[in-house]
């Protein structure tokens, strides 16, 4: 009984219903301004009112604004599970103005059914219900009105599938949103990758920093381990700011991910120049780096560039935080139209298996992201056949290959 009855007293019921009137309103007018129903036959009526409506409502459905008009009075009253579904937009294309015609056409039609039905219906109900026999058809009230009242739930929703079809997007719409919400997506996930691996770096070396600093207790120690941890810091606390000036909505004209942000804190992303910096900051952890950059100058677009340097920062920062204190060994260079980034650390024997677990962290799972969006591929794992190490623990080896083509 719930299930039949529920549906009777919803809000939206009523709002749909008035949705309906609307359409069979408009009907009514054109009827009694012309043909008119005097002296003339209901065939020839309905022949010059439905011809009539129909020139008048594809007329309308020129203007572009109509589609959003329609859009906006079907959100409010048709009450959509989801209001992305009914557009907005005023008509962009032919196809959109055809479909526009159609649900005008369709919702005049629709309502005009229920309008007819009600006036139509209500006059041999009151009829019966006013008669000498009155008495007798009293019982068939509730059956009645329930019948009405089905008929203006299925209406309504009939009315609301033609409105999703015909008012909602085109295809050609659906799909650049949906290139839309890739596109956010994918800078989104470019962002995270950027925080993880700025941060994750920061944070590696500050806390191996101060772990060093507390064991040794020398002055002359801990007052270099504060000083490289201050200048991490700092390196950090720019690219959070960078990261946040790109995460910023800003206007037309506003700050860009190259220009500066309103405190004057630059957003350029740092480059395969920097990796030096990089490396004394990883020497001063504890860590010796062994590096060979072979790059020509102006030879890498600027995205390969900053993308390089995130995936050599990433290396380093998984050989401190998974084996402290050993050789790490970096090879960057342009061979055969490919920028190759090597990154090779010694681990211990000890801590071995700890480090093999890297292979499903998030810091590598960005890097093989990051080549794989610049065309290129990236490996990482134990080396097939370590060579004997300090520790004896084999080599930790990661591989990445970008074609310079793809990079800009």
């Amino acid at each position: 009984m719930t299930t039949i009855l529920a549906p009777l007293v919803a809000g939206a019921n009523y709002a749909r219903l008035l949705h309906l009137l609307v359409g069979w309103i408009f009907a009514g007018v054109i009827l009694m301004i012309y043909p008119g129903t005097y002296r003339k036959g209901l065939g020839e009526i309905l022949t010059n009112a439905v011809s009539l409506d129909v020139v008048l409502l594809a007329l309308v459905a020129l203007i572009p604004a109509a589609r959003r008009a329609e859009g906006v009075q079907a959100r409010l009253l048709l009450v959509p599970d989801r209001e992305e579904d009914i557009g907005v937009e005023p008509s962009g294309t032919w196809a959109d103005r055809r479909r526009t015609a159609g649900w005008l056409i369709g919702r005049v039609v629709l309502g005009s059914t229920v309008g007819f039905a009600t006036v139509f219906g209500l006059a041999p109900v009151f009829d019966l219900l006013t008669g000498p026999r009155a008495l007798r058809y009293l019982p068939l009230v509730p059956v009645l009105a329930l019948g009405y009242g089905w008929l203006v739930v299925w209406a309504g929703r009939l009315q609301l599938a033609m409105a999703v079809r015909l008012l909602g997007p085109s295809p050609a719409e659906r799909l650049a949103e949906a290139e839309l919400r890739a596109e956010r997506l994918l800078e989104r996930n470019r962002l995270a990758r950027e925080l993880h691996d700025s941060i994750g770096h920061a944070l590696t070396v500050t806390v191996l920093q101060a772990g060093a600093a507390r064991e040794i207790g020398d002055p002359a120690f801990a007052a270099k381990a504060l000083e490289v941890i201050e200048e991490t810091g700092r390196q950090a606390m720019e690219d959070l700011e960078r990261t946040l000036v790109l995460l910023r909505e800003t206007p037309a004209g506003g700050p860009s991910a190259g220009g500066t942000s309103g405190s004057g804190a630059a957003t350029e992303q740092p480059g395969i120049d920097q990796l030096p910096a990089l490396f004394d900051t990883a020497r001063a952890a504890g860590s010796p780096v062994e590096a060979s950059i072979e790059v020509p100058a102006g030879v890498l677009p600027g995205v390969l560039s900053r993308e390089s340097y995130r995936i050599v920062q990433e290396g380093v920062t998984n050989a401190l935080k998974y084996a402290p204190g050993q050789p790490v060994d970096v090879q960057v260079a342009v061979r055969e139209g490919q920028l190759e980034l090597r990154c090779v650390n010694r681990l211990a024997a000890a801590p071995a298996r700890a480090g093999a677990g890297r292979k499903g962290g998030k810091g590598l799972r960005g890097i093989r992201e990051r080549a794989v969006l610049l065309g290129g591929a990236a490996s990482a794992g134990p080396a097939d056949s370590p060579g004997p190490s300090a520790g004896g623990g084999g080599e930790w080896v990661l591989d990445v290959r970008l074609p310079l083509r793809l990079g800009s």
